[in-house]
């Protein structure tokens, strides 16, 4: 079966024109914000409260849909668990999420 290149398919990961989404990645496990470069520099936030399992966040804007698939398998390569991926509008509201 060949895929077929459809323009919403070309617009998928980006808010308009070249614009970039902002993306929201959670994953399980420590990430410090030395990392920041080698995610592109997406900010790093980390999240440790009482005896739960620590999270990180990653918060940035990502270019494309290939950007975004790159960073999900350097996570993958550090071996973080992937809690939730989603992409966030300009004025901050939840575009779509994926738990």
């Amino acid at each position: 079966m060949e895929a077929t290149l459809t323009e919403d398919n070309r617009a998928m990961g980006t808010s308009g024109p070249n614009k970039p989404c902002i993306y929201e990645i959670l994953v399980q496990g420590k990430l410090d914000r030395d990392w920041s470069d080698w995610f592109d520099g997406l900010s790093i936030a980390l999240t440790c409260s009482g005896e739960q399992t620590p999270t990180t966040t990653l918060i940035g804007p990502v270019a494309d849909q290939t950007a975004l698939r790159g960073m999900l398998c350097k996570l993958w390569d550090l071996n973080l668990t992937l809690i939730s991926v989603r992409r966030i509008e300009a004025d901050g509201e939840e575009e779509e999420a994926n738990d």
